[in-house]
């Protein structure tokens, strides 16, 4: 697969392409969080390159989980959605006439509101801190605007354990995952298990593993190695 403009709807094309074995390999929740990324993609502004490209970056997210072997997985490596802005058109086309082809007849389309919620509460049940804990772990400050926060509260895996200060790998990986436009996408990938780290999810593995592997994988799954 060609890096660049196109290949946004290069993956939306392998996605049809492959989309039988697709469902056979997901899980039922992995392929619904796929259907549900879909159809943010296709609800997405054409213009929007920024919002196009964090919504392309959430469906190839929902795609990493596939073995290896898979054609489609195979070619992640070669998708980047940072690098060039796609063109938001086309991508957004592509992404309704797929999501028409995914969700004829049975099963009925799951209940994208209900999956999300889903999502969010098994993200709000991580330890996390308050607002005003954050600010006496950063002597005071500001928080830094990359940490994630989820609501009012921020999740615990990104401040170290001892002084309690923010991983400077948390802030740099979340810059990657844009988490400041979407928060919850990037604590999905903190907290989900990681086949680039061998299955292990990157929070588990923040003072482990090298940090230059915990960015490696966020940079892998936004631009492609």
């Amino acid at each position: 697969m060609n890096p660049g403009k196109d290949s946004g709807t290069r993956m939306l094309a392998l996605i049809e392409e492959h989309r039988d074995s697709i469902r056979a390999q997901l899980t039922e929740q992995q392929y619904e969080l796929l259907l549900t990324r879909l159809r943010a993609l296709a609800d997405t502004a054409p213009g929007d390159d920024r919002a196009v490209r964090r919504a392309l970056q959430a469906v190839r997210h929902c795609l990493v989980p596939l073995p290896f072997g898979h054609p489609v997985r195979k070619a992640l490596d070669s998708v980047r959605l940072v690098a060039a802005a796609p063109a938001g058109g086309p991508v957004v086309s592509r992404s309704r006439d797929l999501l028409a082809r995914l969700t004829l007849g049975p099963p009925q389309p799951p209940d994208t509101p209900a999956i999300i919620a889903a999502v969010e509460r098994r993200l709000l049940r991580v330890p996390a801190l308050s607002a005003t804990e954050v600010r006496a772990r950063c002597d005071g400050s500001a928080p830094p605007p990359e940490l994630i926060r989820l609501g009012d509260r921020y999740p615990e895996f990104q401040f170290r354990p001892g002084d309690g200060t923010p991983y400077e790998v948390v802030l740099e990986v979340n810059r990657v995952l844009l988490a400041d436009a979407d928060p919850w996408g990037a604590a999905d990938w903190w907290l989900s298990g990681n086949a680039f780290l061998d299955g292990g999810s990157p929070a588990a593995l923040l003072g482990v593993r090298p940090d230059r592997e915990l960015v490696g994988a966020a940079v892998a799954l936004v631009e492609g190695d």
